[in-house]
């Protein structure tokens, strides 16, 4: 009975200091999503037709277009290249987002249609501190929504 008693404050010692110790990770745990659209109807894009006319492995469509916030209202520039991997299929892409407030760079495979999902590489300014993933997916109007989760890189 008398180890009970001295066993109970020693155990809520040990929780208290473990939610203690865990709080700060989860203040510091932040969280960013960014929805936008790639205008693809404006800006400049310059296809790259290697081989034979049409889309063959190694084209490259390289794109400068602006970026378009959820109302269509331009709130910076979406910029990059993308190399025809699988004609029809997919191609490997890198592009930067670049934002009033810093930039977040893309890269990886987007599929020919339908939506894709590309890791953060790189990010400055105010999401210099966080990684995540992009998904994009054409939309009917010619744009693409741009979908953009990011959390807080632990240090």
């Amino acid at each position: 009975m008398q180890l009970n008693r001295l066993a109970k404050p020693g155990v809520r010692f040990l929780v208290c200091s473990a939610l203690c110790i865990s709080l700060p990770a989860f203040a510091s745990d932040s969280s960013i999503v960014l929805k936008t659209f790639a205008d693809a109807n404006a800006g400049t894009k310059t296809p790259v037709d290697l081989g034979a006319p049409g889309p063959s492995q190694g084209d490259m469509l390289v794109f400068d277009q602006p970026l378009l916030d959820v109302r269509h209202k331009v709130i910076g520039n979406n910029g990059g290249f993308c190399i025809t991997v699988r004609p029809g299929v997919f191609s490997q892409c890198q592009w930067t987002l670049q934002l009033a407030d810093g930039t977040i760079t893309v890269g990886g495979q987007e599929a020919a249609s339908g939506p894709s999902t590309l890791p953060v590489i790189g990010a400055t300014g105010a999401y210099q501190q966080y990684g995540g993933v992009l998904v994009t997916q054409p939309m009917p109007d010619g744009t693409f929504s741009q979908i953009v989760t990011l959390r807080r890189i632990a240090r």
